[in-house]
């Protein structure tokens, strides 16, 4: 199964037309920047879209279009009308000039956070390990065997743990 990619230019002539834009980004990603047109509809939480009676067709959108592609099967059955890929995502609907609507205050990624985390203490534990004592090392093979865990189970406690901190407790934007 397939979905037609299309490019922001047409995507934002068929959204003027009546097709639904449907952005399938996570809350924190969507809060800190996203398209004013685009229906919120995260992945993981994705059922049937209904775009109403009429429009004339869907287009799905991601980050980059990683996302998108990779469930072109879930997205393609979410909906019975005409549904289309946004080539590259939120990230070519900007290169193309097009407007978005970005929140600055809101915290960066979930994702990003951990790989920030992840990476800073990976480096701590080797700095540590050189220069102070082996015994530090532990600590980078701790990271990695943590980022493994994540990897195989889809469960990531750095992100669980993250979720708790003072920044990440604003409240989501309203759907839209």
């Amino acid at each position: 199964m397939t979905l037609p990619h299309i490019s922001p230019e047409k995507a934002r002539q068929m959204v003027a037309s009546g097709a639904v834009l449907v952005d399938i980004r996570e809350a924190d990603e969507h809060a800190r920047s996203r398209i004013a047109q685009a229906r919120h509809e995260p992945l993981s939480k994705l059922g049937a879209i209904d775009p109403g009676a009429d429009a004339p067709a869907v287009i799905f959108h991601c980050k980059s279009g990683g996302r998108t592609a990779a469930n072109v099967e879930r997205l393609a059955s979410s909906t019975d009308c005409e549904a289309f890929i946004l080539e590259g995502g939120i990230e070519a609907w900007k290169s193309a000039g097009l407007p978005v609507v970005e929140d600055k205050k809101q915290p960066i990624e979930m994702m990003r956070q951990v790989q920030i985390v992840a990476g800073s203490m990976v480096v701590t534990g080797a700095v540590l390990g050189a220069l102070l004592h082996p015994g530090f090392y532990a600590l980078s093979g701790f990271v990695g065997a943590g980022l493994v865990f994540a990897g195989v189970s889809g469960t990531c406690m750095m992100a669980k743990v993250l979720a708790l901190a003072p920044w990440n407790q604003r409240a989501p934007l309203a759907r839209g």
